[in-house]
């Protein structure tokens, strides 16, 4: 008199929940792996410093070349990472406009970051078209423009330190964001590695504790290093070092977050040496046209 049922067919309202549910992986994180992280952070901050203070008037070429190698290293991290369609033309418009940007800021007539917008705009464009050339990439163009944008952009953005040690002011304030910066990614990394708490969530090895003494401690050495300078005050150092170290520190904590949504989505990881190497220069190449404008806009 009643409806049979079977087990394919009977509600289980207490099973139910669980079939629907998917086990989420937890990203171990290593310890020796930050650390070796902040050590390469530590390293790009020195080099980007002493060339820094090496440029002059006369000699220019040298901090240039300096730039040169970061860029060379940005394109390949990044674009192991990103997986652009056409990667060889991607990669190799990227280099062009690295050594545009970089010969740009060298023999410009006058400090600037106008030329170096266009210079940008001229290499997206060229990746651009090279891109709708065939029918396959033309369909991915719109989705991978991000990805441009990143390669050609921060090129263009890590010559603008170049560009920035021609102000008054200039090579003072690459000693202050750089070293804030590098500070900021050596001790948000440190930190992951002896107390990863609280994660931000479970696909990123990361703790919230890192970013937040990471751009601390940059804050504080600015306004230390601004104690010692002529031309700053505690205060004012302090304030470009925040914006350097909290972009530095989120830029890094960005590529982590891009590279865990690549992997959910999918993508085959990206070459472990570049996966661990994009964040810290992702930093660098997001604070160093913020130093430009505070310098121009706050600091003079």
């Amino acid at each position: 008199m009643f409806p049979s049922t079977s087990p394919e067919t009977a509600a289980d309202p207490a099973g139910a929940p669980d079939d629907d549910l998917e086990e989420i992986e937890v990203t171990p994180i290593r310890p020796a792996l930050s650390a070796a992280i902040a050590a390469f952070a530590g390293l790009v901050g020195i080099g980007l410093i002493l060339g820094a203070q090496s440029s002059s008037p006369g000699a220019r070429v040298p901090f240039a070349l300096v730039l040169a190698g970061l860029q060379v290293l940005y394109v390949l991290a990044w674009l192991m990472a990103t997986r652009p369609p056409q990667a060889l033309l991607v990669g190799g418009v990227c280099l062009v406009v690295a050594g545009w940007s970089d010969l740009q800021a060298v023999r410009a007539a006058e400090p600037g970051l106008g030329m170096l917008g266009l210079i940008a705009v001229t290499g997206v464009a060229a990746v651009v078209l090279g891109q709708s050339i065939r029918a396959g990439d033309r369909r991915r163009i719109t989705e991978s423009l991000l990805a441009t944008l990143l390669l050609v952009v921060g090129v263009v953005a890590i010559a603008s330190l170049s560009m920035l040690s021609r102000e008054p002011l200039g090579t003072q304030v690459i000693l202050v964001c750089v070293a804030s910066s590098a500070v900021a990614l050596m001790v948000a990394r440190l930190v992951d590695a002896v107390y990863p708490k609280p994660r931000l969530a479970p696909q990123i090895p990361r703790g919230a504790s890192g970013v937040i003494f990471g751009a601390m401690a940059g804050t504080l050495l600015s306004a230390v290093l601004g104690s010692y300078l002529y031309s700053f005050s505690p205060t004012s150092a302090a304030v470009a070092g925040l914006v350097a170290a909290v972009l530095a520190v989120l830029a890094d904590l960005a590529a982590d977050y891009a590279e865990a949504g690549r992997q959910m989505a999918g993508d085959p990881p990206t070459l472990w040496v570049a996966r661990h190497m994009q964040g810290p220069l992702g930093g660098f190449a997001l604070a160093a046209p913020a130093a430009y404008v505070m310098t121009v806009l706050f600091l003079t």
